[in-house]
């Protein structure tokens, strides 16, 4: 299962926790900021979100199936409401990428406990 499989990428890098919140949502941290969010109807996901630079953003956008994420600050979080618009391994590498922008803004000493990430 799909979900199964991003659940298990986005807890495979270092330091990652996954709470339930806003509903059906679960939003995956690391030090406690957020990096992804899995919004599921039931045992599906409906969406999938993840930060990005604002040039990453304009690119993405410009797929159908993907769009700026509501309530996310403008051009640095992105929607896929259609799991078709990315395969799959692109999507576990704008995870990563999303994972690497929240780690690359904590404080240094933060980042030092998180070593190398895999």
């Amino acid at each position: 299962m799909r979900l199964d499989r991003l659940r298990n990428f986005a807890l495979g890098l270092r330091q990652t926790t996954v709470v339930k919140q806003w509903g059906e949502c679960l939003v995956f941290k690391v030090a406690g900021k957020m990096f992804l969010i899995l919004a599921l109807d039931g045992g599906t996901i409906d969406g999938v979100v993840f930060k990005c630079t604002p040039d990453e953003f304009d690119e993405l956008v410009e797929t159908d199936g993907i769009a700026q994420a509501p309530y996310c600050a403008k051009r640095m979080w992105a929607r896929v409401s259609d799991l078709d618009a990315l395969p799959e391994k692109e999507l576990h590498a704008r995870i990563r990428r999303s994972y690497d922008l929240v780690v690359a803004k904590l404080p240094t000493k933060i980042q030092a406990t998180l070593g190398k990430a895999e």
